[in-house]
C-alpha cells in the first residue's frame, strides 16, 4: 500500500469560477439527486446531470423501462478467486464499457466490505475476506474504469459488513481493527486509485471515541477520509440514508441520494440561510460535485480525465465474462485427475442437480441485473461434448412454491384469459382496470391517487394431489384463496421494504388444495400501494402455485439411473435466490433441501462424479472427501454455462483460490452471525478476521483461505530476498519502516498441462510479540503460468504497510523492530518456504 499521505492536487480554478456563478438555490439544487439515478442540472454553466447506476456485477443502466437488459457480470468474489490484477484491469475495462452503452458516468461499485462472516446476506457482493486482496483487486477495477472516463463509487463506508438491521444497528470497531482490517481497503483506494467517489453505509460506527451514523461520522468521513487521507471526491449516501441536515452536512457527506425528497430537500436550503450549515461547507461540497462532473465529461468546456476514455468501443465483454468465470473457478478436490473430461472418451452425460436445471447465475438485491442474455447448463456442454446430455433435478433445494403461469390456467371474473388488476383508492373507488395474461409480480409507476391494487383471477387445478396456491405480498393487504382468508395486514410500508429486500422475496401465504379430479380456486389479493420516499411508486403480489410434482425420492431416483448410464456425471449443486441476497443474511450454512443426499447417491452409482458447486458464499459440503472431483463455481452470471463447459472440457483451467475460509463445521466458525445485540454488532475478534481466527482459535476448515489445485501441480523450490536498499545505509536483503520487500520465488509446473499458479506470501510477526497480532495475515501476491516442465520466478512484492500495526495510544503508524518470517506457498495453510526479514527499529529523532 502506498504510504503517500499528500491530497491530491487539481487545477480547480475552472471549477471555482463556475463555483461563484451559482446562487445558493443553485448549490443546494447540485448536492440533492434530482430522482432515483441522476444529479441535476444547471444548463446556465454548461453542467448536465450526472447518471449514477448499480451495480457490483454489472451495470444495470438508469431507464425506467424494466425490460432494460445489461451484461451480467460474475459476482464479486468470482474476481478475487482469479487473485490476478491484470484481470481486474480487464474487469474495470469492462464497467466502463458498459457505463458507456448505458449513459451512466458513475457505478456504484466496488463493495470492498469484508467478508467477516460466511452468512452475510451480501456475501457474495465482497471481494475476499481479507484487506490486502480486496484493496488490490478493487484498485486496478477502479483505476481501469476512472482511466477510461467512468466513474466508480467505493462502498459502504464503513464496518457495513452484514444485513440484520443494516440501515440502523451500530458497529463497535476499535480503532485498530478499524485501520488495520476494514479502513484498509478504502485507504488504498484513495491512495492508489484515487477513487472519484464514495459511499457512505446506512449503519453507524462506535470507535471507542464517537458512536454515530457514518453519514453523520465527522471523526471518519471528514477527519479520515477526506482530511488525512486527501479523498477528494464526492461522499454518496447510501439510498434513502440521509436522516438528518446539519449533522451529515457537518459529518462530511457531499450528495444525498435520492432526491429531491428527503431531508436536504428544503431542509438544507433553510439550514444555510439560517446559518446552520456555513456556506463554505456547502461550497465545499459542491466543488466537489463539480469536480466529479468534469472528469466524466458532464460540463461543457471542460476536458474530461481518463487518459484512454476512447477504448471501450471494441471491448469483448462476452468474451473477456466467459474467460474471467472460467479462470475463477476453484477446484477444491481432484483426487481421479478428472479435469478436464475428455471429449472423445465422453459417450454420454448426466447433468444433475437444481441448480443444473435452473442454475442460480447472480444474487439478488441492487447487485441484480437484467441479463442480455441466457443459456442452460445442458445445451453449453451438449456442444461443448457433442453428445446427449441427461438432464434431472435429482434434489429439492427451495422452500417456497414457484411463480404461477397464468398460461391456460387462470380466467377473470369476466371469463377472459389471465389476472383482473384494479387500481382503487382510499375509498375503494376503481380508478382504473385492466386484464394482464402476464403477470411478473409487480406493478410500477402506480399513480399517487392509488391506495390498493386488487388482483382477482380463477385458477384451475388439474392434477391429481396436492396443490398450493398464494399471494407474496409486503404491507397492508388482504389475500383470499378459495374463499378462505390467508393473510391479512395493517402496517402501511414505505422505502423501508426495499431497503431490507423483503420486497424482493415475499414469503407467500397459501392455502392448500388437495385435487382428485380438476377443479378451479379463486384469488382475490388486495395489496398496498406502495409510494415510498425516493423511489417510484409500486404494488407487489407475487402469485405462486406449487404443483403436485414429481416426490423427493422419485427425483433422486431418476438421477441415480442416469448417472448409472452416463459416461460422466456432472451434478450442480448450490443456493438460490431465496438465500443469497441484499438484505437478510443466511440462517445456514447448509445446502438447502436435499442436495446433500443426490452427491452421495450420484457418487455411488457413478465413480466418475464431479460436482460443481454454484454458491456465492461458503456452504457446508459434507460429503466433501468422499467425492473425488468437487469444482467451486460462484455465481457467474450470464456466461457460466458455456464457461462451466469450457473448464470440463479443458478449454479453460479453473485457476481460482478461494478468497475466503470454506468452513467444515458450522460450530467451529469464528463469526457464526452478526445479528444485532441492543442495536449494536460486536466486532469481538478484533483484527483477527476471516482465516486470522481460524489460525488463532486452531480449528481446521474443509479448505483454507487461498486454497485451489487448478489442474497441474506445483513444486515450490526457492525463495530469495531480492538486494533493496531502501536508505543509503540500509542492509541488503532487508528492510527498514519505508522499504518494501521483494522476493523472487521459483516454481516449477510438474504436471502435465500448462497453468497459472498463485504464490502467495504471508507474514508472521516476531517471536514473542505481544500486541495481539494476527499469527500470521497475507502480504503480497502473485500469478504466475508455465507450461509443462516448466520452470519459472515470480517476483513478489510485500509492502512496508504489510509489517506495520495501528498504535491506539499514539493513535498512528508504528513498525515493530524484529525478525519476520515470510511464509510462502499455495494457500494460508499450505506453506512450503520459509525466509526471514529483519525490520530494523525506527530512527529516533536527533
Amino acid at each position: 500500500m502506498s504510504t503517500d499521505t499528500s491530497a491530491p492536487t487539481r487545477p480547480d480554478a475552472p471549477l471555482a469560477a463556475l463555483l461563484a456563478r451559482l446562487t445558493t438555490d443553485d448549490k443546494v439544487a447540485l448536492v440533492v439527486g434530482a430522482g432515483l439515478w441522476s444529479t441535476t442540472a444547471i444548463p446556465h454553466i454548461g453542467l448536465r446531470a450526472l447518471h449514477l447506476s448499480d451495480g457490483p456485477a454489472g451495470v444495470r443502466g438508469v431507464s425506467d423501462d424494466p425490460t432494460e437488459t445489461a451484461a451480467s457480470f460474475p459476482a464479486p468474489s468470482a474476481l478475487a478467486a482469479t487473485w490476478d490484477l491484470d484481470l481486474a484491469d480487464e474487469v474495470g475495462t469492462l464497467f466502463a464499457a458498459e457505463a458507456r452503452r448505458h449513459g451512466v458516468d458513475v457505478v456504484l461499485a466496488p463493495q470492498v466490505n469484508l467478508q467477516r462472516t460466511p452468512v452475510g446476506g451480501r456475501h457474495f457482493e465482497c471481494y475476499s475476506e481479507d484487506p490486502l486482496l480486496t484493496g488490490a483487486i478493487a484498485v486496478h477495477v477502479v483505476r481501469s474504469a476512472q482511466d477510461r472516463g467512468v466513474g466508480m463509487c467505493v462502498k459502504h463506508f464503513v464496518a457495513n459488513d452484514s444485513e440484520t438491521q443494516r440501515t440502523t444497528y451500530l458497529s463497535r470497531v476499535d480503532e485498530r481493527t478499524l485501520r488495520e482490517v476494514y479502513l484498509a481497503p478504502f485507504e488504498r483506494l484513495v491512495r492508489d486509485a484515487r477513487a472519484w467517489s464514495v459511499m457512505g453505509a446506512y449503519s453507524g460506527v462506535d470507535d471507542g471515541t464517537t458512536a454515530a451514523p457514518v453519514l453523520e461520522h465527522r471523526p471518519l468521513l471528514t477527519g479520515v477520509l477526506k482530511d488525512e487521507w486527501g479523498f477528494d471526491g464526492v461522499v454518496v449516501s447510501d439510498w434513502v440514508a440521509t436522516n438528518t441536515v446539519e449533522a451529515a452536512a457537518e459529518g462530511g457527506l457531499d450528495l444525498q441520494m435520492p432526491g429531491p425528497d428527503g431531508p436536504w430537500g428544503d431542509g438544507l436550503l433553510d439550514a444555510v440561510r439560517d446559518g446552520r450549515v456555513s456556506e463554505d461547507l456547502l461550497d465545499d461540497k459542491v466543488l466537489r460535485v463539480l469536480r466529479l462532473a468534469q472528469r466524466v465529461g458532464a460540463i461543457e468546456g471542460l476536458p474530461a480525465e481518463g487518459d484512454h476514455r476512447d477504448e471501450v468501443a471494441d471491448v469483448d465483454v462476452r468474451g473477456t465474462l466467459r474467460t474471467l468465470v472460467g479462470r475463477s473457478m476453484v477446484v477444491l478436490r481432484d483426487e481421479e485427475h478428472a479435469l478436464p473430461a475428455e471429449p472423445a472418451h465422453v459417450h454420454r452425460v448426466a447433468l444433475l442437480g437444481p441448480n443444473a436445471v435452473s442454475p442460480f447465475v447472480q444474487g439478488g438485491g441492487s447487485a441484480y441485473v437484467r441479463p442480455e442474455r441466457s443459456s442452460t447448463p445442458a445445451d453449453a456442454l451438449a456442444e461443448a461434448f457433442g453428445v446427449p446430455v441427461d438432464v434431472h433435478a435429482g434434489a429439492v433445494s427451495r422452500e417456497r412454491p414457484p411463480h404461477l403461469d397464468l398460461a391456460g390456467r387462470c380466467t377473470t371474473p369476466d371469463g377472459d384469459a389471465g389476472v383482473l388488476v384494479e387500481l382503487l383508492d382510499a375509498d375503494g373507488t376503481v380508478l382504473d382496470a385492466r386484464t394482464t395474461t402476464t403477470w411478473g409480480g409487480w406493478l410500477r409507476d402506480v399513480p399517487a391517487a392509488a391506495a390498493t391494487v386488487r388482483l382477482r383471477t380463477t385458477v384451475r387445478l388439474d392434477e391429481p394431489g396436492r396443490h398450493e396456491v398464494g399471494v407474496g405480498t409486503v404491507g397492508r393487504h388482504l389475500v383470499a384463496v378459495g374463499g378462505q382468508v390467508v393473510s391479512t395486514g395493517d402496517r402501511v410500508v414505505g422505502a423501508e421494504v426495499i431497503l431490507d429486500s423483503s420486497v424482493n422475496q415475499p414469503v407467500p401465504a397459501t392455502l392448500v388444495v388437495d385435487v382428485t379430479e380438476p377443479t378451479t380456486v379463486d384469488l382475490d389479493a388486495h395489496v398496498q400501494a406502495v409510494h415510498p420516499v425516493g423511489y417510484a411508486s409500486f404494488a407487489r403480489a407475487e402469485l405462486v402455485h406449487r404443483t403436485p410434482g414429481t416426490s423427493p425420492d422419485e427425483l433422486l431416483a431418476a438421477a441415480v439411473a442416469a448417472a448409472e448410464a452416463a459416461d460422466l456425471a456432472v451434478v450442480v449443486v448450490g443456493t438460490n435466490e431465496e438465500i443469497e441476497s441484499e438484505g437478510y443474511d443466511r440462517t445456514s450454512l447448509a445446502l438447502p433441501g436435499t442436495q446433500d443426499q443426490l452427491v452421495k447417491a450420484v457418487v455411488a452409482a457413478n465413480p466418475r462424479t464431479v460436482v460443481v458447486v454454484n454458491a456465492g458464499a461458503p456452504v457446508l459440503l459434507p460429503w466433501l472427501d468422499e467425492v473425488p472431483c468437487v469444482v467451486w463455481a460462484w455465481l457467474g452470471g450470464q456466461e457460466w454455462p458455456e464457461a462451466l463447459a469450457d473448464v470440463l472440457t479443458g478449454v479453460t483451467e479453473p485457476s481460482g483460490r478461494l478468497p475466503w475460509t470454506l468452513p467444515a463445521h458450522e460450530d467451529d466458525v469464528p463469526v457464526p452471525d452478526a445479528v444485532p445485540v441492543g442495536g449494536v454488532v460486536d466486532y469481538h475478534e478484533g483484527v483477527h478476521v476471516g482465516y486470522r481466527s481460524w489460525l488463532r482459535l486452531g480449528r481446521t476448515p474443509a479448505a483454507p483461505f487461498g486454497h485451489g489445485l487448478g489442474w497441474t501441480t506445483w513444486a515450490h523450490e526457492s525463495a530469495v530476498l531480492v538486494e533493496r536498499a531502501a536508505t543509503p545505509d540500509a542492509t541488503p536483503g532487508t528492510s527498514d519502516a519505508t522499504g518494501d520487500v521483494l522476493l523472487d520465488v521459483t516454481v516449477t509446473n510438474t504436471g502435465p498441462r500448462a497453468g497459472r499458479e498463485v504464490v502467495q506470501v504471508y507474514v508472521e510477526p516476531p517471536a514473542g510479540t505481544a500486541d495481539g497480532r494476527p499469527v500470521r495475515w497475507l502480504g503480497g501476491f502473485t500469478v504466475v503460468r508455465a507450461a509443462p516442465g516448466e520452470r519459472t520466478t515470480a517476483r513478489v512484492r510485500v509492502d512496508a504497510d504489510a509489517f506495520r500495526t495501528w498504535d491506539p495510544a499514539g493513535h498512528g503508524w508504528v513498525t515493530p523492530a524484529g525478525t519476520y518470517t515470510l511464509r510462502v506457498g499455495r494457500s494460508s495453510g499450505d506453506l512450503r518456504l520459509t525466509v526471514d526479514v529483519e525490520v530494523p527499529p525506527a530512527p529516533t529523532a536527533p
